[in-house]
């Protein structure tokens, strides 16, 4: 999933232009975009590491994770996967400089939020009962 939001979409928005893209030469934002944009995907990649590894499951909701992943990157928010997803999209509007990926960072952030609120957070809740409630209160929900 997170490679269609982060990776298809994106390009789908920006493809007309994409011939203009691959320039040699390359501004601060560029690099800048570039650096969030690799350190989001690194946070993904981790966070799906953990999900196999502490988490005994995937990010699928067809095969979730069998324990409350806690540690780690999970230790400072309940959704670095998501912030890793979106960090992705940020780097992609700053090396592109389309206003359409701002846009589109914009929208999925508020479809996370909702989804997060109102589908995920009830169902950890139901599926680790306590220990979710005490790891809610103790980790913000985002940073």
């Amino acid at each position: 999933q997170p490679g269609v939001v982060a990776g298809v979409i994106p390009y789908i928005l920006v493809k007309r232009n994409e011939h203009d893209r691959f320039i040699l030469t390359v501004t601060w934002n560029e690099y800048l975009g570039l650096g969030i944009g690799f350190g989001g995907a690194a946070i993904v990649f981790y966070c799906i590491y953990q999900f196999a590894t502490e988490g005994q499951g995937t990010l699928s909701p067809a095969d979730p994770t069998h324990n409350l992943v806690s540690k780690g990157l999970y230790r400072y928010s309940r959704n670095p996967m998501y912030i890793g997803v979106l960090m992705i999209l940020a780097g992609e509007a700053l090396y592109t400089s389309y206003a359409v990926l701002w846009l589109y960072l914009g929208i999925i952030f508020l479809l996370f939020h909702l989804f997060v609120v109102f589908f995920e957070e009830p169902r950890l809740r139901r599926d680790f009962g306590e220990t979710y409630t005490a790891y809610s209160r103790q980790v913000r929900r985002w940073i």
